[in-house]
């Protein structure tokens, strides 16, 4: 099997670069692996705080070891998540052929490489799956359900990997889309396939309100009829739910439980998976009463305005 290439996007946050990395090193391929870092500029009018956050992270990636190589690329000046990681990406997926990415608040349990790189060669001629997710939310397994992964038309976008011929087929000019143009309830219903709270989050991104590589990565992935791959079981978990990354504000999302396996990977892939008509519906009422509900809204904004006044006071 050809082991893919990591890639690993940073910013400004040394505490959660440090997690992510030192968990990746414990990863069973790591050492066969080969790590690109690209890590993001200060924006105009960066605080003394964010640079010497910056600086630190710059110090600390060209100290890290546990791979078979390591390649850094330091933008100068602030790109962004969503363009760094449509680049960053480009880029590597175009001379590998394939990648798997996390970003700098991913902490991966030790067989997650393996997990993502099993994924990527047993699926590697399914057309229909366009992207691997490293975990899916916490939502309802049928008892009937008997396989260790399952597809559906949702975007994972916290530990994931793609092949270079899905990634291609990209648009993200998002002013182009046919929905944008002429947002019939046909075609609205068509791209909430994976969650009604997909088209304000179009919508969000439209206006500006929203920069979010992952929402056109989603549009695309429905525009062309394909499925996200998902474990049973969580390979990753998120330690970025604390207001300091972008496009995440205070709380959690509730993931699907991490896999007890330590000593050994015991993962079976089917390769003519087919999506469960019951897995998608408990996908579909997770979206529609957590994320679009008035009182959800409302619990999220109030436990981010609380935190940044207890951060205020410490």
């Amino acid at each position: 099997m050809s082991l893919s290439p990591i890639i690993l996007f940073v910013y400004n946050r040394p505490w959660h670069t440090q997690q992510t990395v030192e968990a990746l090193q414990k990863n069973e391929l790591a050492a066969e692996s080969d790590l690109f870092i690209f890590a993001d500029g200060p924006k105009s009018d960066a605080s003394e705080e964010c640079l010497a956050n910056i600086s630190k992270i710059r110090n600390y990636i060209h100290d890290i070891d546990g791979f078979k190589s390591i390649t850094i690329e330091e933008s100068p000046e602030n790109k962004g998540l969503a363009n760094s990681v449509i680049a960053g990406v480009t880029k590597i997926i175009n001379q590998f052929g394939k990648v798997i990415v996390v970003e700098d608040d991913i902490v991966t349990h030790p067989f997650f490489l393996r997990f993502m790189n099993e994924a990527l060669e047993t699926y590697n001629h399914n057309k229909n799956i366009y992207t691997i997710g490293g975990t899916s939310i916490n939502i309802e397994i049928p008892p009937s359900y008997s396989y260790d992964v399952f597809i559906a038309p949702r975007v994972e976008s916290w530990g994931w990997a793609t092949w270079k011929d899905r990634w291609s087929t990209a648009n993200w000019d998002i002013s182009s889309y046919p929905i944008i143009k002429n947002p019939t309830k046909k075609r609205i219903k068509q791209i909430c396939k994976g969650g009604d709270d997909f088209w304000p989050m179009l919508k969000s991104q439209m206006k500006g309100t929203v920069d979010s590589w992952a929402v056109r990565w989603q549009y695309n992935m429905i525009e062309n009829d394909g499925m996200c791959l998902f474990p049973t079981n969580s390979f990753i978990s998120n330690i970025g739910f604390d207001s300091t990354g972008t496009n995440c504000g205070a709380g959690s999302v509730p993931l699907r439980p991490i896999y007890n396996g330590n000593k050994s990977f015991n993962y079976t892939f089917v390769k003519d998976i087919a999506p469960n008509r019951q897995i998608i519906k408990n996908i579909q009422d997770y979206y529609r009463s957590h994320s679009t509900s008035f009182p959800h809204i409302i619990y999220n904004k109030t436990k981010h305005i609380l935190f940044k006044v207890l951060r205020f006071f410490k």
